[in-house]
């Protein structure tokens, strides 16, 4: 996974996408769906299913006014959340990038084990 950080951090969405599902692909073979914003474009998506990745392309109803939230983006925006509960994830403290891609992997363990056990998040409101 550091290497994918490494290697997409510098450059924009829509070039990064093809290297990056070919990263992917080669890792998680069992992969087959992904979504995308609008940022990836047809080249993104051909290379994609050449891969036997099928990317969707998550688009704005034009007909609705206001905010409106996107479809499948609320599941990347919300786990964004759940990361910046922890103190040492919502600032940069780490000095290596597999160090950050640990206390990610801790972070989401955490928040599955709570799910499972039914325990609720310790917090300091209400002390």
């Amino acid at each position: 996974m550091p290497a994918v950080l490494a290697t997409t951090a510098a450059i924009s969405d829509s070039a990064a996408g093809l290297p990056l599902l070919t990263q992917v692909a080669a890792t998680q073979p069992a992969l087959t769906k992904a979504w995308a914003d609008s940022a990836y474009r047809t080249t993104v998506i051909e290379g994609a299913a050449a891969l036997g990745i099928d990317v969707e392309v998550v688009t704005r109803d034009p007909a609705t006014k206001g905010f409106t939230p996107l479809p499948r983006r609320w599941v990347a925006e919300r786990t964004l959340s759940w990361l910046m509960l922890r103190r040492r994830l919502v600032r940069d403290y780490e000095a290596l990038p597999t160090h950050s891609a640990a206390m990610i992997h801790i972070a989401m363990i955490d928040l599955m084990a709570r799910r499972l056990t039914g325990e609720n998040t310790p917090t300091w409101r209400g002390t």
